[in-house]
């Protein structure tokens, strides 16, 4: 074939069109299962795009060669043999990236990002170890229809909230950045205590330093922080027993708090709201909000550590906090532009 040699000029625009054409043609003769060989090594997604090009790379692009390599080596045992049997590799794929399947005897859910081919999970909120979970004083296990799980925890009354998961690095595909989320809602009519005090959260190798960061578990957390009724360092008890009985040492102390912090209220109000991460809804009747990120190398693993540790707590305030609905957490690839 003609090497086409791009000018300069007008003649620019169309230069790089017959190069395009050019360099399709060339691809469009090798033979079908090279085609195959260098579609394989692309993503999910270039395969989609690239068949496209011609009905000979289309055959390449969409053979089990290609789509196998996109599909986890454990694959087989995460679809009903029956079914395998009659499937393409493509479209045993689409089938793990349009809908999670429930794997561990139901306490973890596993899907496909379809654009990358990586490796998404929920740990349910029963794969979870949560604190005073296992007393129905102050969690219960309730069925809800829209989770994936059999059961979801729901938060009846606790001032220490504590909750943590762990997940093998193993488990994760290598190279790649995740984030991850906390699933959650509301119960109606009967939710308190997330209002106005953020959760610390931490992600990060276990036997290291997790890298934490403030959220909020209900909307207009950040903007509710700084209110009168934070009641920072002073229990809500306390204040209010304290004007009961009209102690005036306590509202001198409480009116003295107050100034302190007046001069720095603006500045912090703005801070929060740069560095507090705030709810989304999804499309499934749940809300999430990013706990933290985390990257798993090459190597599938860090040096010092196989797991990846997530954390929620809050159990400084002693506040009393009731009402949230956790069916679990999420990790999946982070979106990167």
């Amino acid at each position: 074939m003609e090497q086409i040699h791009s000018g300069g000029g007008g003649g620019g625009s169309s230069s790089r069109r017959s190069e395009e054409i050019a360099v399709t043609t060339r691809f469009d003769t090798l033979p079908e299962d090279c085609i195959s060989m260098l579609i394989s090594h692309t993503s999910p997604r270039d395969a989609c795009v690239v068949a496209s090009v011609s009905k000979t790379v289309k055959s390449a692009a969409q053979s089990d060669f290609v789509w196998e390599m996109f599909l986890p080596p454990e694959h087989s045992s995460l679809v009903v043999p029956r079914s395998a049997d009659h499937l393409s590799k493509k479209e045993i794929f689409l089938s793990l990236a349009d809908g999670s399947v429930l794997i561990e005897d139901g306490k973890k859910s596993f899907w496909l990002e379809k654009a990358s081919g990586k490796k998404c999970y929920m740990l349910s909120a029963m794969d979870l170890k949560i604190v005073w979970g296992d007393s129905s004083a102050y969690w219960r296990w309730i069925t809800v229809p829209e989770s994936k799980f059999e059961k979801v925890a729901e938060l009846r009354n606790v001032c220490w909230f504590e909750v943590r998961g762990k997940i093998s690095c193993g488990l994760l595909s290598k190279g790649t950045h995740y984030s991850v989320y906390v699933v959650f809602k509301r119960a109606h009519n009967r939710s308190y205590g997330f209002d106005s005090v953020p959760v610390e959260a931490g992600v990060g190798f276990v036997g290291k330093e997790a890298t934490k960061r403030s959220v909020f578990l209900e909307s207009g957390g950040v903007e509710d922080s700084r209110s009168d009724f934070g009641y920072s360092g002073i229990s809500y008890a306390m204040v209010s027993r304290a004007f009961r009985m009209r102690r005036p040492w306590m509202r001198g102390a409480w009116r003295e708090h107050e100034e302190e912090e007046e001069e720095e209220d603006e500045g912090v109000r703005k801070s929060d709201r740069r560095n507090v991460e705030e709810i989304k809804e999804r499309g499934d009747g749940w809300s999430e909000v990013e706990l933290g990120k985390f990257y798993i190398n090459d190597g599938g693993c860090d040096e010092d550590s196989d797991e990846i540790e997530i954390s929620m707590m809050e159990t400084e305030n002693g506040h009393w906090k009731s009402g949230l609905i956790i069916q679990g957490f999420e990790l999946r690839p982070e979106r990167r532009n």
